[in-house]
């Protein structure tokens, strides 16, 4: 997932494009109004990380402006104004989501990953994600394996999905436990590796390699090589 980041002060710019690299994700960065919009039209983006106060054109501004051009990459707002005034006119000016400062980084990257896979969800005509022989049909939340149906439970449809929405990304433990769990969770549980642990055995074939596999001491991906 492709991020700009927009905020004028450096030290939280580059503290979060290290967060968000670490993550997977790939990143730029500006700290003016002007520049984003410069970039936002003419490179794509999956996703636009926006402060509120910027110099120029505030980040009200831009995301009025990105909207009225049509430009519909998820918006998530950044800023140290919290009124609900606030939050209010930044989600009509057509921001997805609304974090402020200062923040809890896994809550801001479980509200990426959310708005990120919203955003993925709709712009799939057919609502269905593949990676090699799994179907999974977000609509009747049903997934194939070569075909035939496996049955699954709640959480272990939320992991999959997770996983499967972005099949290039390697997703860390504490990430996924962020996403499906909640930020409350404790780090040391072992629950995600059970779940993993589960998905592989409905999903992976006796003699093949795994669908879902680990990357040690990072986290697990989609096994593209199948």
């Amino acid at each position: 997932m492709r991020v700009l980041i927009v905020d004028d002060d450096p030290r939280i710019a580059d503290f979060l494009q290290r967060a968000l690299k670490s993550e997977g994700y790939s990143t730029v960065c500006t700290g003016d109004g002007k520049s984003a919009l410069e970039l936002a039209d003419n490179a794509d983006f999956d996703l636009i990380l926006l402060d509120l106060m910027l110099p120029g054109l505030s980040g009200l501004e831009v995301c009025q402006a990105l909207r009225m051009r049509r430009v519909e990459v998820p918006i998530v707002m950044l800023t140290a104004l919290d009124t609900a005034e606030d939050i209010v006119r930044g989600l009509r000016m057509g921001a997805d989501d609304y974090v402020t400062k200062p923040f809890d980084l896994d809550e801001l990257l479980a509200r990426l990953d959310a708005v990120g896979r919203r955003a993925q969800g709709t712009a799939n005509s057919a609502f269905t994600l593949t990676a090699g022989d799994v179907a999974f049909d977000l609509r009747t939340m049903s997934v194939s394996f070569k075909g035939s149906p496996i049955e699954f439970t709640a959480k272990e449809l939320a992991v999959l999905e997770l996983l499967m929405s972005d099949p290039d990304r390697l997703f860390s433990r504490e990430r996924i436990l962020n996403n499906i769990w909640g930020i409350d969770m404790d780090p040391l549980t072992n629950v995600v590796d059970v779940y993993i642990s589960k998905l592989r055995k409905k999903l992976s074939g006796p003699d093949g390699p795994p669908f879902i596999e680990t990357v040690r001491g990072l986290g697990y991906r989609i096994n593209q090589s199948l």
